[in-house]
């Protein structure tokens, strides 16, 4: 069993095209949603973002010393990022392998990480999200949350 479990999904519009990000976050027996559009941007490099903001937003709740010392399962309806995480498929698209190494050296401040793929249905609430952001065109104010050097990055 996990400390906490995290759903995500993220998708664009167009393909790229206006792109969001919605990320479930679940722990300690609360339930957190954050809903974002992040630009312009491909369906697959939104799927990153969205693993990415979970994995920093869980960070942020915990602290750094209870980060380090939970276990979190990630659950998306990305194959690809699934995969990717879970070294069953290789990195192909030069453009996605930055988000690959800093979603791989995040993973490093928890005591585990764990990806899982969901189908669609089983990732409503994350999904609800995105499109919620996309129809408001409507960025967060938590973004400055999210550290610069990977505002650059993304």
């Amino acid at each position: 069993m996990s400390d906490v479990i995290v759903y995500t999904d993220g998708g664009s519009r167009g393909n790229p095209g206006p792109a969001a990000m919605g990320v479930v976050v679940e722990y300690n027996g609360k339930r957190r949603e954050y809903g974002e559009a992040i630009g312009v941007a491909t369906n697959n490099v939104a799927e990153y973002r969205a693993v990415l903001y979970a994995l920093k937003k869980v960070k942020l709740l915990l602290g750094k010393k209870g980060a380090g010392e939970c276990t979190v399962e990630v659950r998306a309806d990305s194959d690809l990022v699934v995969r990717h995480m879970n070294r069953e498929f290789k990195i192909k698209n030069d453009g996605l392998k930055e988000y690959f190494i800093e979603l791989w050296n995040l993973t490093q401040d928890f005591k585990s990480v764990r990806f899982v793929h969901v189908r669609r249905e089983e990732n409503g609430s994350a999904d609800r999200l995105v499109n919620r952001a996309l129809d408001s065109g409507r960025t967060s104010s938590r973004r400055r949350q999210v550290p610069q050097r990977i505002d650059k990055l993304l």
